[in-house]
């Protein structure tokens, strides 16, 4: 094992093996911009998996953060606090909710999800209406239910057999959700708008319309996992409401608190008629720090003006991806919504995904991966139009470099 802290890569550390065996160290960030350990500026087009919306370094979370420590930093769900009462309020007001259960990660979103969507049915429809509908190239968590209703064999096939009665149909398909046997059996259909992990792929209107009169004519809970895509990333709120998906559910993490651990799963009267004390639970979920940082979060995420602004980085960035792509003579196709945005290249197959993302690496550019051979780009939503331009002329320059 070799491990030194001055050292920017680090070989073989004492993490579990489901990671890689080399890493690149981490020690500081500031505004879009991240140092390593050797002194190496980086600017981030991933911002920790679309987590950092609000980039690095930002005094005004730090010093609520601080601030709510100093008052106290845990007491469990036997009670609540004031952090926890007010984004609870603000969540809910957001839409067509009545209650909020707070959590951890996506993943523990998602279990929510369709935990209260089979109770939903069992006491709505009665037994043998537990069935959960997902798609293909679907990405919802590592947790055996979560992972139930992900798609790649990859992730699933060393934990099978997982949770029975998942059933996956293509993604955009309407013919195949309109021919669905049984089903009135479904308790619950779970859908990303865009597929952050699946290629970056959006639902069409028309899938949009099929979900909707399905979920409505069956009884079936429609749940949205906006975990990537929710507050703010795709320049609205909510990428299901803007799309016009009429979800039940709508499932929330990754920007939530600023990089803390935090959750939501919004949930509709209907649903929350229905629960008692115990049918779930957290221990950590909706604490009082993670939620004070949250509250500031969501203000700044969902202000109209931020949004435009978001929007108009789209459009932005877009277009020099558009530009550089036409002068360089490359074909492709750009995806995705907001600042969560895909670059196909025709002539990037998915071996040399790798080669690329490592390569923008080492010329000072943090990128991600979604799919197979797509380039996925989720800058911090604070990112300006100087900085976008630095990040696509490193990619189209790193591009020319090994495609020479």
């Amino acid at each position: 094992m070799s491990y030194k802290n001055n050292e920017a890569i680090i070989k073989s550390p004492p993490f579990c093996k489901n990671y890689a065996d080399t890493f690149l160290q981490i020690h500081k960030g500031e505004g879009v911009y991240l140092t390593d350990t050797s002194g190496k500026t980086y600017l981030d087009f991933g911002s920790g998996i679309a987590v950092n919306a609000l980039g690095y370094g930002r005094q005004d979370l730090a010093e609520i953060g601080y601030e709510q420590m100093k008052k106290i930093i845990h007491i469990s769900n036997l009670y609540t606090t004031e952090p926890a009462v007010k984004l609870a309020e603000a969540l809910t007001s957001s839409g067509d909710f009545a209650a909020v259960h707070f959590g951890n990660s996506g993943s523990e979103a998602n279990e929510a999800a369709m935990k209260y969507a089979r109770l939903y049915s069992l006491k709505k429809k009665g037994e043998g209406h537990h069935k959960l509908l997902y798609f293909s190239n679907a990405f919802h968590g590592r947790t055996m239910g979560a992972l139930s209703v992900t798609a790649n064999p990859k992730y699933k096939s060393s934990f099978e057999p997982l949770i029975p009665d998942c059933h996956m149909i293509d993604y955009n398909s309407v013919e195949q959700l309109t021919k669905l046997k049984a089903p009135k059996e479904y308790a619950a259909v779970i859908v990303e708008v865009v597929q952050g992990e699946g290629g970056l792929v959006s639902l069409t209107e028309e899938m949009v319309q099929g979900l909707n009169s399905f979920c409505a004519e069956h009884d079936v809970i429609l749940i949205a996992d906006e975990i990537q895509t929710g507050v703010g990333r795709t320049g609205h709120i909510y990428a299901s409401i803007e799309a016009g998906l009429n979800a039940d559910i709508i499932t929330l993490a990754k920007p939530l608190a600023a990089g803390l651990p935090l959750s939501a799963t919004l949930i509709p009267a209907k649903i929350d008629d229905l629960l008692h004390p115990g049918d779930h639970g957290t221990t950590f979920g909706g604490g009082p720090v993670t939620t004070a940082l949250a509250q500031k979060v969501w203000e700044i995420l969902t202000d109209k003006d931020f949004l435009k602004s978001i929007r108009e980085k789209e459009a932005f960035l877009k277009d020099l991806l558009s530009s550089h792509m036409e002068e360089m003579g490359l074909k492709g196709e750009i995806r995705g919504k907001g600042l969560l945005c895909g670059l196909v290249l025709n002539s990037i197959t998915a071996e040399k995904i790798p080669v690329l993302l490592n390569a923008c690496r080492k010329n000072g550019l943090l990128l991600l991966r979604s799919g197979a051979n797509v380039i996925r780009m989720a800058p911090p939503l604070v990112i300006n139009e100087k900085e976008l331009r630095e990040g696509v002329n490193i990619l189209f320059n790193t591009i020319k470099e090994i495609e020479k």
